[in-house]
């Protein structure tokens, strides 16, 4: 492989690494499970791992590395979420891992302004309980469902 090639995929890797880590910083800021350093590491790796599947080989399934990488992040996101009194915590972040690995992904495929776009979209995504009026609706919705207690 040409040398000026690899140094373009470093750089693929920085920004899938600087885009995972945008999200990352929301979900350390607002929520401190997995964070910065975790959802930067999961779009390197999902980059790198996209590049690998794109150099394996002649008669081989490139395809199954990208399947691989959705049920290996799915496995690594569970490990996020946890059950306290009642209620589960870590779905959103366990989403944004899963998430963070198609962005890197889609660096890797060379679809920059998609991977650049989702992670926007993931933390436009991410923002919206800081909406007025999103946290009254939402309450309202779990009293009216039962879910939340009158204390």
């Amino acid at each position: 492989m040409d040398w000026i090639l690899e140094l373009i995929r470093v750089g693929n890797i920085l920004l899938a690494t600087f885009l995972g880590a945008l999200i990352g910083l929301e979900r350390e800021r607002h929520v401190g499970l997995a964070g910065i350093r975790t959802h930067a590491t999961v779009a390197l790796g999902a980059c790198l791992f996209g590049f690998i599947s794109l150099n394996i080989g002649a008669g081989a399934d490139p395809s199954r590395v990208a399947a691989q990488i959705v049920s290996g992040i799915g496995f690594l996101g569970a490990g996020v979420i946890l059950r306290d009194r009642g209620r589960v915590r870590g779905l959103t972040t366990a989403a944004t891992l899963w998430a963070t690995a198609s962005v890197g992904l889609s660096i890797a495929k060379e679809f920059y302004i998609l991977g650049i776009a989702s992670t926007l979209i993931i933390i436009g995504v991410l923002s919206l309980h800081r909406l007025p009026g999103w946290q009254p609706w939402k309450y309202k919705n779990l009293k009216d469902k039962n879910i939340l207690d009158d204390d």
